[in-house]
């Protein structure tokens, strides 16, 4: 059964008619053709309409969307002889950072992404997506490897951001952050990141530190959650929706200032209602970024980024 967020009450009481309306005309008896197309109609016009005119609040809601392709569904559909690779040779693994080895289009490639899970028993496992120190030093041990072997590197982010735990900052949380972003930065291989879904903080910047960073329409990506922000701005975490707005975590946002470099169409009512058309999509991006990149020599492609990543915060400043 579909899972219909809040604002998408009207369309889920069309749908469910709709539905009704199918069984009822399959089971014999009437003739309902004409009043199923009709009410078809209507449901897809009352679909792109509401999903012309989605506040930040709502596209928050929609980029966390439980039925959402997460990062391991893009690594099955885009990723060929996939070879996962773990631990950070220093403490343990941490499965809410997922990476390794494998083919995109016949290109070898390294790989990362957080990953959320997808019912209880994955979200636990995956620690719903939040790494620890462990999970960032994975990630830039893997980049080093892709740097030494000259391999392109592809990350697929979604995570509200890194585990606040005290053992995490216990086990030096933002030096392991630092540091991975610092090995984003200095990679010597066309690097292509994907906001797949939620980009929370530092914990999202630490694997997105990329050459082009591509974001679904619908994703997010922010500084800082919304409730977060309104529970410290306002001290009432209900402000949510008063602080989606002001953190400007839209994809269009983000492409007009620049802070990201292209924005990925969704499947019409998001992502969740046609995951494999959502991977695709991203897969044709993800293609033409690298095409692009793959012609530039190392020395350029740390300069042209470092300098990309620079002016963001001359921007910021001015």
């Amino acid at each position: 059964m579909r899972h219909f967020l809040d604002f998408e009450k009207p369309i889920a009481e069309l749908e469910g008619k709709l539905e009704e309306l199918r069984r009822t005309n399959e089971a014999g008896g009437l003739e309902l053709g004409e009043e199923i197309e009709r009410l078809r109609d209507k449901a897809e016009k009352l679909l792109a309409a509401t999903y012309a005119k989605l506040t930040p609040w709502q596209k928050a809601q929609v980029a966390r969307h439980p039925e959402r392709p997460k990062c391991l569904d893009y690594v099955a559909g885009l990723i060929e002889e996939w070879t996962p690779l773990a631990g950070d040779r220093a403490f343990a693994d941490d499965a809410a950072v997922i990476g390794g080895l494998g083919r995109f289009r016949g290109r070898p490639v390294a790989v990362l992404g957080t990953e959320k899970g997808r019912d209880t028993d994955t979200r636990v496992k995956h620690n719903f997506g939040m790494a620890k120190p462990e999970g960032y030093r994975k990630a830039r041990r893997i980049m080093e490897l892709a740097g030494r072997f000259e391999l392109p590197i592809l990350s697929f982010v979604d995570t509200s951001g890194a585990f606040p735990g005290i053992e995490a900052e216990a086990r030096g949380q933002a030096e392991a952050i630092a540091r991975s972003i610092e090995a984003g930065l200095a990679a010597p291989v066309p690097f292509v990141a994907t906001i797949i879904g939620e980009g929370g903080s530092g914990g999202a910047i630490a694997l997105a530190t990329a050459d082009r960073v591509l974001m679904l329409e619908h994703a997010i990506y922010s500084v800082i959650s919304p409730e977060g922000c309104a529970s410290i701005l306002w001290r009432d975490a209900s402000l949510a929706p008063q602080a989606a707005e002001a953190l400007r975590l839209t994809a269009e946002d983000l492409k007009r200032l620049a802070l990201i470099d292209q924005v990925v169409a969704e499947p019409l009512g998001g992502a969740h209602r046609d995951p494999e058309a959502t991977v695709q999509a991203v897969g044709e991006a993800v293609a033409a970024a690298l095409e692009a990149l793959t012609r530039l020599d190392g020395a350029t492609l740390k300069a042209q980024r470092r300098e990309k990543f620079l002016e963001m915060g001359r921007q910021a400043v001015a």
